[in-house]
């Protein structure tokens, strides 16, 4: 069986030892940090499937880590560890485009089943981009593959999920969708996190297509949404 790498950013001591033998005790191969400057360097050098980090760490915290995570490997999902439970923080989190936000205390076993759900979707959504180099979206072009959204000369580079959301959303154009539906097949739950992640997408999908009048995301309250693009 394939042994997924994870990145474990965690600066105390005793929790990072042990979820690092709870992780390795799971299958994974985790390389474990003690700051954010470590982890960042870390990054670069190797790859990983999976980022866990920690928001409270010292020299760089797990947000501006999260930031240029974000830069280098947009693709790479990663997921934050925090004992604040500020709405705030899970927000920016959120807004950050943070598969998962865990506050502590919490059951590793949870930790270790929400990790294999975030790998296997990230895993799936390799293998099922679309055959299409690129295709043309109203005045847009979206390229999966190139995690690319082209509007004349400028481009939108993007994350894997927001590709994955607007594959799903093209596919099913001018069609109402139930954001269950939208939750599945892109975030793989239908949480309250994810619900609140996927309203945080769908808000930046508006703004990337907003150059095109003919392209649009009309939501019908208790029902879903639709991806409109006029002929």
């Amino acid at each position: 069986m394939e042994k997924y790498q994870i990145l474990l950013a965690e600066d105390d001591p005793d929790f990072g030892n042990l979820l690092q033998q709870y992780l390795q005790m799971s299958g994974y191969t985790v390389t474990w940090v003690k700051d954010g400057v470590e982890a960042l360097e870390l990054f670069t050098r190797s790859t990983f499937d999976v980022c866990v980090l920690d928001v409270m760490m010292p020299k760089k915290d797990g947000f501006t880590l999260a930031e240029d995570i974000i830069n280098i490997s947009p693709e790479v999902p990663f997921v934050f560890l925090t004992a604040r439970k500020l709405k705030e923080d899970k927000i920016k989190g959120l807004k950050l485009g943070a598969d998962d936000y865990i506050v502590k205390p919490f059951d590793a076993d949870e930790l270790v089943l929400r990790l294999k759900n975030i790998i296997k979707r990230s895993t799936n959504s390799v293998k099922s981009i679309i055959k299409e180099e690129s295709i043309e979206i109203g005045a847009y072009t979206f390229n999966q593959r190139r995690l690319e959204l082209l509007y004349k000369e400028e481009n939108q580079q993007l994350t894997e999920k927001e590709a994955n959301l607007i594959k799903f959303l093209v596919e099913h154009k001018n069609q109402m969708l139930k954001r269950e539906e939208i939750l599945k097949e892109v975030w793989g739950n239908e949480d309250y996190f994810s619900g609140r992640s996927m309203d945080v997408f769908i808000s930046r999908l508006r703004k990337y297509f907003k150059k095109d009048s003919n392209i649009s995301i009309e939501s019908s309250r208790g029902i879903g949404l639709e991806f409109k693009i006029k002929k």
